[in-house]
């Protein structure tokens, strides 16, 4: 066995040991059919009012811009599907991923650790960590590496495990074995095109951001528009709609991660409550949470135009 193999081999044994659901390893180079579709995407103004998505173009597509001599990629998947979900009887509804504490830290500080631990056995290299919070296609990433494939609904998916897990990177200069991309198994299913409560699903792996309820909740700092008025479900942050219909979806297991546990508060809540909630009730609630990136002002917008449509 070579250095890398052993490297290799080295680096998935820990990404277990360290609780996540799959790891998977690419070589570092130029994303040259993503950059078709990214460019396409943006051309038809499909990422409404992303414009940070118009940044960094180059560095999305070729992760050596980012990392100065990097050779590989470290994909990772880590699972946040929850134990129990919120109650939905006259409530409004909160994307899983945001249930508990913020990803963005917990995963940086597992894998700030996996890294120590694995240059004090290997020795020190050059890296960058990201999770969700510079310009990298994770997606593309994760397919590369085989992890899983891209659905219809933009989402990777993983045979036996669904689509209910963080995704995360190590840019590194170190050399690795990379692995080969799996095989789409979605078929002919049209179930997440068909579910989407605003048709944002345009045809296979093409979403109009615009029409996205998750867009709609997080990245829109305007009012909602007025397109929206009936079809959001009462979603409040994000939305799961096109996850929760997918038959692979049936294979998700319950996280064993603490601090993706709602606090009771979560729990608790009624509709009446979150209609009535304060800054200092968002500010104890959401303190640590993904929700958060919505501000108190995005969350009261959302809840009030779910209580004008469901007074």
């Amino acid at each position: 066995m070579n250095l890398a193999e052993k490297n290799t081999t080295l680096i998935k044994q820990k990404a277990e040991a360290f609780g996540f659901l799959a790891c998977g390893i690419s070589k570092a180079e130029f994303l040259e059919n993503e950059a078709r579709s990214l460019e396409n995407w943006l051309t038809q103004n499909l990422h409404g009012e992303m414009r940070y998505m118009e940044n960094y173009f180059d560095k999305r597509l070729d992760p050596r811009l980012l990392v100065e001599g990097s050779k590989s990629v470290i994909s990772f998947a880590y699972n946040y599907f929850p134990r129990k979900v919120l109650n939905r009887n006259d409530n409004f509804k909160i994307s899983k991923y945001a249930y508990g504490k913020d990803y963005h830290e917990v995963i940086k500080e597992i894998l700030a650790e996996f890294v120590a631990e694995l240059q004090d056995e290997i020795g020190e290299f050059g890296f960058r960590v990201f999770v969700d919070s510079a310009p990298v296609l994770e997606r593309a990433w994760a397919k590369k590496s085989g992890i899983g494939w891209v659905g219809k609904n933009a989402n990777l998916i993983t045979k036996g495990e669904g689509s209910f897990y963080f995704l995360a990177e190590i840019i590194c200069e170190l050399e690795l074995v990379e692995d080969a991309p799996v095989t789409d198994h979605c078929g002919k299913c049209r179930k997440c095109i068909e579910a989407c409560p605003t048709g944002a699903i345009l045809d296979n792996q093409i979403i109009d951001g615009s029409k996205c309820i998750s867009y709609a909740t997080i990245e829109l700092k305007d009012d909602i528009p007025a397109h929206f008025h009936g079809k959001m479900q009462n979603w409040m942050f994000g939305c799961d709609v096109c996850q929760d219909v997918c038959p692979w979806n049936r294979f998700s297991k319950p996280h064993k991660q603490p601090l993706f546990d709602p606090n009771d508060s979560l729990q608790n809540f009624s509709r009446k409550e979150w209609k009535e909630l304060t800054q200092e009730v968002f500010s104890e609630i959401f303190r640590k949470s993904p929700v958060k990136r919505a501000k108190y002002a995005g969350l009261k917008r959302n809840i009030d135009f779910l209580s004008d449509e469901n007074p």
